[in-house]
């Protein structure tokens, strides 16, 4: 066992075969692609277009508003169906819930690409449009920690954090294709883009749904949940044995994530909206900025993980969220010079520290917080939970901030330093994990 391995575990499990693992690694990389993908174009959406096609009428900062509320709407279902999907995770298997939640997930998606605008229908448009989402949230409710529990029981000891961070480089993925899915899009004319431009962005999460669907159904089951069938052991009720038994860790999670979260959405959803209204940016480049920052978040999620093998998860983690209380303000001060070089360079740094780097290391930090009898549950609930107060309210949040403030950035850096914060002690409180044995039943 690796020396910085946790005193006192067990020998870790036998690792699947190598060819598992590839197969977990590539179905969790595609997956999370799809779902980012999904919200990434979704936010874009709400950012650029969506507050004129179904909340005409209204000033644009309240149309802005709205908007983001049927975002953060999603967020709101994710612990939903994390309560759902997690249970049947710990009981039924990874692999089934995956597989399940992927189609939700990209049918709704291709769904929203689908309805009428309030042009069309009135008020019912909003009223579907919200309803996708709520669908878009159950589904990727249990997304993110189901791959990240697969590919972190299905690796071999001193090799978790880089497969594991693989979810965080197909998250990447998922937003580098959603920026380029707007790039194409923002190419037609804004007559085009407005009538059916922004529906075919939406209807190609349909390719994306499918190659993910076709890795999915020929993964294996990890062979730490298959030992736990073997024996018997799973639990009946994982969600309640969250709660009864696995406090300290769901807490550590939750808090741990907050901050991570609402900057992870903070960078990604709101900054393009804030770029293009309070900076005066052109619009066409917000998505390229994106794209940029996308594929160095996904190089960096990689990187991380691979630090935190060698390092340990506790101390990389550390040092990503005392990075990130110190980031806002200066990033604001960036950004407020109009400057595209300054622009891009602070996009990146979010990117790398708070979408994906940061993100990759929790990937299997949090499964390894957990005793066996309800990983599954205990990481998805955590991180949807925090989720909710995190990136599901920070765009909604900072719109509110930088309306009620007269347009100023202070009270919108401010809030994303002192969820930061949050999160680092909350990592300076928390056990080193680094290569401990998943087969125990016991929290770390």
């Amino acid at each position: 066992m690796d020396s910085r391995a946790p005193a006192g575990t067990a020998a870790p499990s036998q690792p699947a075969d190598p060819r598992s693992v590839r197969r977990a690694a590539w179905a969790g990389l595609i997956g999370t692609a799809l779902e980012q993908y999904d919200f990434v174009i979704y936010g874009t959406a709400s950012a650029l277009v969506f507050s004129e096609l179904f909340f005409p009428g209204v000033s644009p900062a309240a149309g802005l508003l709205a908007s983001f509320s049927t975002y953060a709407v999603g967020f709101a279902a994710r612990p939903l169906g994390g309560l759902f999907f997690s249970r049947l995770g710990d009981r039924l298997g990874r692999k089934w819930v995956l597989v399940t939640t992927l189609l939700l997930m990209g049918g709704s998606t291709l769904a929203i690409g689908l309805l009428p605008t309030f042009d069309q229908v009135g008020l019912l448009a909003p009223v579907l449009l919200l309803l996708c989402r709520c669908l878009q949230g159950l589904g990727a409710g249990a997304e993110q920690a189901g791959g990240a529990t697969l590919l972190t029981e299905t690796a071999a000891p001193g090799r978790r954090g880089r497969l594991a961070a693989l979810v965080m480089t197909g998250a990447a993925l998922g937003t580098a294709f959603g920026a380029v899915a707007w790039v194409l899009a923002q190419l037609l004319p804004e007559d085009q883009l407005m009538s059916w431009g922004w529906r075919l962005v939406f209807a190609s999460s349909l390719l994306v749904t499918v190659a993910a669907l076709i890795l999915r159904r020929r993964l294996a089951e990890s062979p730490v949940f298959q030992e736990i069938q073997q024996q018997e052991a799973e639990p009946r009720r994982p969600v309640a044995e969250v709660f009864r038994r696995g406090r300290r860790p769901l807490l550590l999670v939750f808090l741990m994530n907050v901050g991570a979260s609402a900057q992870s959405y903070t960078y990604q959803v709101f900054m393009a909206s804030y770029l293009v209204s309070s900076v005066g940016v052109d619009a066409e480049l917000v998505p390229k900025v994106l794209l940029i920052g996308a594929l160095c978040g996904g190089v960096a999620a990689a990187g991380f993980g691979a630090l935190s093998d060698r390092f340990g998860r506790k101390p990389v983690y550390a040092t990503i969220m005392g990075a990130l209380v110190l980031l806002p303000g200066p990033s604001f001060i960036a950004l407020s010079t109009g400057s595209t070089t300054a622009i891009v360079v602070v996009i990146v740094l979010g990117f790398i520290l708070a979408c994906h780097g940061g993100v990759g290391v929790q990937m299997s930090y949090f499964p390894e917080l957990f005793g066996t009898r309800y990983r599954y549950a205990g990481v998805t609930l955590g991180r949807e939970f925090s989720s909710v107060l995190g990136g599901g309210v920070a765009p909604l949040l900072c719109t509110a901030l930088v309306a009620a403030f007269a347009g100023s950035w202070i009270p919108v850096a401010i809030y994303m330093s002192a969820v930061a914060l949050i999160s680092f002690v909350a990592t300076l409180r928390s056990p080193e994990t680094l290569n401990r044995n998943l087969t125990s039943a016991d929290d770390a």
